[in-house]
């Protein structure tokens, strides 16, 4: 089908700012075909199917290049459950354990995530998780573009943060090294090519040397990107002290597992040396702003980004709300840095956007131009938060909503129109993933007495 929408305001998201007013965007075979003043493209496309664009920004639609999606099931929780920021470091990221649900169900807490994700503007995700192939259906049945990283990692025991010896457990390590084998084979190029596979290696304290290189090997033979979390946690700093006698990040340069297809998640707790390592590789960075501000941690961005690094974002746990992504990054940059003016709206609206298509490897999305994927999203602009409109960029990012993002389109695709998400059955997910929610956790209480309900929550 050739789409035509006119009479708009198009922020194409290029490397120049380019806005495009009273005009229209031509889309066709899942492309941009052709960006001009609306008389022009109405009368040069006249059985074009029309989209009315008035009242509307259009707009490349946010990547969000970290994310765990079955951690909806956490939401409420683990936000306000972070490890300490000063020793001594146990490991793990929350002291409460995520309640054991079947696959079916986590494939559910995955949509919600996905729901949120559509609903907030994200045309494209990079899921990091385990055993992907149990809800692989049902994020290809999604509409949006993903990169689907299957985890390995080969510590036996501890967690994240955790100082006390490493202990290698060989097999766990080749099990996930042939999860990611098996979902490359079955899933990379699937739905069209908005499905991609990629590699994950947990993190520098959960990954031996031998499992690091043999991942970062498979990650050439497959051609696909790799991604780590990476000095998320200061006791993740101290771990692979403890464990390799180095930082972190000099710790995966000494292996040679920086380069510039690894996506580097977090990278909070860092020396200026570890940046600077992070720059010469080119890696790319997935500044996940809202996680760092519930953590009280924040990268130095304005530094990576100097150094050479690529910067994306991520929402990370319990949230898919790409708006406060990328709101958050701009005011915690600004706050780092003491600077009422910079970055520039602009600025942080690339991060979520041409930054993170270019980390997923997709080399011809996140900005709009005749040619590109047509990945957009469509944002009200005649709301009380958004009038006047004076600076498309800066008022979105300054004041809108996820509610503001009204149709959504990946490939060539409508995945949402009119708000209504035309690719899921939304109403059954959300009442599926509350009963899940309610039961898991109220299993884990009852059979844990040993375990504290976190203060306001709610019977179960």
């Amino acid at each position: 089908m050739t789409t035509l929408i006119h009479d708009t305001t198009i922020v194409t998201g290029d490397a120049a700012e380019t806005l495009h007013f009273n005009a229209a965007i031509l889309l066709q075979a899942g492309r941009v075909a052709a960006i001009g003043p609306s008389a022009d493209l109405l009368a040069a496309h006249p059985h074009a199917a029309r989209v009315d664009g008035r009242n509307r920004l259009v707009m490349p639609g946010f990547a969000n290049i970290h994310t765990h999606l079955g951690m909806t099931l956490a939401r409420g929780v683990f936000e306000d459950l972070s490890p300490p920021h000063q020793p001594p470091f146990e490991g793990g990221l929350s002291p409460l354990p995520l309640p054991p649900v079947s696959a079916e169900e986590y494939a559910v807490m995955c949509q919600l995530g996905v729901l949120e994700a559509i609903r907030s503007g994200t045309t494209a995700l990079l899921e990091d998780g385990v055993n992907i192939a149990g809800y692989a259906p049902q994020m290809a049945a999604s509409g949006l573009r993903m990169c689907l990283a299957e985890r390995s990692w080969d510590r036996q025991g501890g967690g994240i943060g955790d100082p006390s010896p490493f202990v290698r457990d060989q097999a766990l390590g080749e099990a996930g090294l042939e999860r990611i084998q098996r979902l490359h084979s079955g899933w990379h190029g699937k739905a069209g090519g908005r499905i991609t596979v990629g590699c994950s290696a947990w993190a520098p304290d959960m990954c031996s040397p031998d499992l690091l290189v043999q991942i970062r090997a498979l990650q050439q033979k497959l051609d696909t990107i790799c991604t780590i979390h990476l000095n998320q946690i200061w006791g993740e700093v101290a771990a692979v002290q403890a464990h390799r006698g180095m930082l972190p990040t000099a710790f995966l340069d000494s292996i040679g597992f920086l380069h510039d297809r690894l996506v580097c998640a977090h990278c909070r707790c860092m020396q200026h040396s570890e940046e600077r390592l992070l720059g010469q590789a080119r890696v790319n960075v997935s500044f996940n702003s809202a996680i760092a501000a519930r953590r009280g941690l924040s990268p130095r961005v304005s530094v990576l980004q100097a150094e050479g690094c690529n910067i994306g974002m991520g929402s990370d746990n319990m949230a898919e709300d790409m708006v406060e992504v990328m709101r958050t990054g701009l005011f915690m940059e600004r706050v780092r840095r003491e600077d009422g003016r910079a970055p520039r709206p602009e600025e942080a609206f690339g991060w979520a956007t041409r930054g993170g298509y270019a980390a997923m490897g997709v080399a011809d999305g996140g900005w709009l131009a005749p040619g590109n994927e047509a990945d957009l999203i469509m944002v009200r602009a005649d709301r009380a938060h958004m009038v006047p409109m004076l600076r498309p960029v800066a008022t979105w990012l300054h004041q809108g909503q996820p509610s503001d993002v009204t149709d959504l389109m990946v490939a060539g695709d409508w995945v949402m129109r009119d708000q209504r998400i035309l690719t899921m059955d939304e109403a059954a997910i959300l009442a599926e993933a509350q009963r899940i929610g309610v039961r898991a956790w109220g299993k884990l209480f009852a059979t844990r007495p040993d375990l504290a309900k976190p203060e306001g929550f709610v019977p179960v």
